[in-house]
Formats: structure tokens, C-alpha cells, sequence
């Protein structure tokens, strides 16, 4: 069998070796794309040759900064800009590199959460979803 070989069904309760059966109830990395990981790294490369890597783990950082840098990104991605005129990044990298540091500082205790008090965005959305008949798939 080569190693290359995909198996018949990576979630199959059939599998014999018990590091299979504990491996399947650990977290799939796999389940990443790859070339999701390099764009977000060529970003985070980027920021740690302006500011330091892993900065954010040394001093506390504000939730806002990033969501709005991501959002920034996304604007542009969304009006046609596939990669930052500045970094030489892709936009998609800025963004995926945003949500990854706002991710780390969460659970490193390293996010201030600026956010304003909670608002019914949330709520919104799954109204107009339900009004458009969209159903929770179970």
C-alpha cells in the first residue's frame, strides 16, 4: 500500500490499530487547507519582520485593531484587490493572519476585548435566515 494512498474512510469506526482510534477523537489538522496555512504565513511572516514575532503574546492587544484590519482586507478583497500593494501579501493571508492573532491572544489571556456592548446582529442574521427558510442542517 503506498503511503500516498487515501484510507477508504478516515472516520471509519472499522479501523484496527488503536492510535487510529485515538487519534480520530483528537482535532483533524487536516481538515485545513494547506494553501490557507501558507497564505496566513506569508502574512505572519510579514508582521514579524515589522513588528516582532508572536508580539501580541508579549503585550496585550485590542480586539477592535485587528477585527478592523481584517474587515480592511476583506474590503478590498471584495472590491477586486487580490493582493496588498504594501506587503506584496495576499489580502486572504491579512485577513486568515488577523483571526489567527486575535484566536492566540484569547486563549494566551492576551486580548483586551474592546468590543461595544453586545448588539442584535447575531439575532438579525438568524432571523433573515429563517425568514429565507433556511434550516439548521442536524
Amino acid at each position: 500500500m503506498s503511503i500516498h494512498k487515501a484510507p477508504k474512510s478516515a472516520t471509519s469506526s472499522t479501523a484496527i490499530n488503536p492510535k487510529d482510534l485515538i487519534g480520530q477523537t483528537k482535532p483533524d489538522l487536516t481538515l485545513v487547507p494547506p494553501s490557507s496555512l501558507l497564505l496566513q504565513s506569508q502574512a505572519m511572516m510579514d508582521g514579524a519582520r515589522k513588528y516582532g514575532p508572536y508580539n501580541w503574546r508579549e503585550k496585550k492587544v485590542l480586539m477592535r485593531v485587528y477585527i478592523a484590519a481584517c474587515q480592511r482586507h476583506l474590503a478590498e478583497l471584495l472590491d477586486g484587490e487580490d493582493i496588498d500593494p504594501i506587503s506584496g501579501c495576499y489580502h486572504v493571508g491579512h485577513g486568515l493572519a488577523c483571526l489567527g492573532i486575535i484566536a492566540d491572544a484569547m486563549f494566551t489571556g492576551n486580548l483586551e476585548d474592546d468590543r461595544p456592548v453586545p448588539g442584535p446582529a447575531g439575532r438579525m442574521i438568524r432571523e433573515f435566515e429563517k425568514e429565507q427558510g433556511y434550516v439548521v442542517p442536524s
